[in-house]
């Protein structure tokens, strides 16, 4: 064997025999799936292979078999989001970054014969093995920008599912609210049919004009066309939910549970909303962590800017003589006209505008928040009010006019506006407390997930730390 070869042998057996790289504390997706859980408390899996994938769909198909509620919905979605799943696997992508900015660079080697033109005709052969010095200095500061691109990609992979579970919550109210109020429009239909028929008899025996019997066709006319434009926009809603759950075939057959959630007891206060979203965002805190990179990167780029390349090796050269020349071999680049400054002023550049782009999402953050608190307690009062003064006043102003007209005091068209009046205040009373829990949902996605200061703030105020 060569000196050159044993050298090699020697390294590598030193490389091999040196502690391995220590193990991540926890699997990369634990991050994810805990934090979705505290913040939904529904449960999220990384399926990274075909047998996960089977069980994710047992699970979807025995909650489709049960009415369709905001969680079971969560949960399907979770589970078989296409494209939740496809962004799952940015966090496999990152953890084998991770894995590969903690290893150094293969050694090269070079190798070389030469034949001479008069004898001797003895060969003359070179052989040499070198290693990147440069890129194992730089291993440890490296392995540290790839851990913070990780957190990131965790951090913004969480958000993201977030993102998902308040569209799906959204849909599922929407559908909740719109189903209920079709009942209210079919009764405004039937009672517009009712007028429209008892119209069309008095215009045939001469007791009205033309004119009142157009008013009740074009009264009936304007309800039909609202209960079909509003059972359309239903369709269009529910497959936009077959899209967020992932479903397809004979899956969309689900039923929805019926329901909205009534009002609840408390408002949501505003004071520390802010704080807490700023807080509790996972994808400020992605950007945060994505800031802290290029900082290291930036500092990694100044620290070794004059040094583009930096090996050691040994080199054996075998003589025609049989003897042997072996000694060691450095190359350094002379940093004669790069000497790094535009990959500086390039991570200068990156570095500002990830500052600022952290400030103008906070910001933003910040505004979001008070926008939709302000507009949750405007709907809150709206539907309280519609369930405490409109919607009685009507009922009661219906019991009246019935009762005026079982005493003959008072016509059908009376009676028939008073009932009609009263489903569409029924109906403005449902649309309110859904557009109540969307934008409930909505603040929730805001504010990082949930409402209510918990551990999982403190957690994440410590991301950047």
């Amino acid at each position: 064997m060569s000196i050159t070869s044993k050298w090699l042998a020697c390294a590598g057996a030193a490389i091999v025999a040196a502690p391995a790289l220590a193990a991540p504390k926890e699997p990369p997706f634990q991050p994810v799936e805990k934090a979705v859980h505290e913040r939904t408390g529904v449960a999220v899996r990384w399926q990274q292979n075909a047998a996960a994938r089977e069980e994710a769909l047992a699970q979807v198909r025995v909650l489709l078999k049960k009415s369709l509620t905001v969680n079971s919905a969560v949960q399907i979605a979770l589970l078989n989001n296409r494209d939740l799943l496809a962004t799952f696997e940015d966090v496999g992508v990152s953890a084998a970054d991770l894995r590969e900015a903690g290893l150094w660079k293969n050694p090269s080697i070079d190798l070389s014969f030469r034949f001479p033109d008069r004898p001797p005709s003895a060969v003359n052969a070179e052989e040499a093995v070198a290693f990147d010095i440069l890129d194992l200095l730089m291993l440890p500061l490296r392995k540290r920008v790839a851990a913070e691109q990780l957190a990131a990609t965790q951090l913004r992979v969480t958000s993201e599912a977030l993102r998902v579970v308040a569209e799906v919550k959204s849909e599922v109210y929407w559908l909740q609210g719109e189903r209920a109020m079709l009942t209210h429009r079919k009764t405004i239909v039937e009672i517009n049919a009712t007028s429209l028929d008892l119209a069309q008899r008095q215009h045939d025996a001469g007791n009205i004009t033309d004119l009142a019997l157009a008013q009740q066709q074009a009264a009936y006319n304007t309800a039909r066309l609202a209960f079909a434009g509003a059972e359309n926009e239903q369709r269009e809603h529910r497959e936009k939910l077959n899209r967020l759950l992932g479903l397809w075939g004979a899956d969309t057959a689900w039923k929805l549970a019926d329901g909205l959630p009534s009002l609840p007891e408390g408002d949501v206060p505003l004071r520390g909303l802010e704080s807490l979203a700023v807080a509790q965002r996972l994808d400020l805190g992605a950007a945060q962590k994505e800031l802290a990179s290029l900082v290291r990167a930036l500092g990694l780029t100044k620290s070794y800017r004059y040094i583009g390349a930096l090996e050691f090796g040994v080199d054996t050269e075998h003589e025609p003589d049989h003897s042997n020349v072996t000694g060691p071999t450095f190359r350094l680049e002379l940093p004669l006209f790069n000497q790094g400054q535009a990959r500086v002023a390039k991570g200068e550049a990156e570095l500002r505008r990830a500052e600022r782009k952290v400030e103008a999402l906070a910001i933003g953050i910040r505004a979001d928040v008070r926008a939709l608190h302000d507009k949750l307690a405007a709907l809150r009062e709206t539907a309280r009010f519609y369930q405490s003064e409109i919607v009685p006043t009507q009922r009661a102003v219906t019991s009246g006019t019935q009762l005026r007209y079982n005493g003959m005091l008072t016509g059908n068209y009376d009676l028939f506006n008073a009932r009609a009046d009263q489903a569409d205040a029924e109906q403005k009373s449902i649309e309110t407390l859904r557009d109540y829990w969307m934008t409930r949902a909505e603040l929730e996605r805001a504010v990082g997930g949930s409402l209510r200061p918990r551990a999982t703030a403190r957690t994440a105020e410590n991301k950047t730390k």
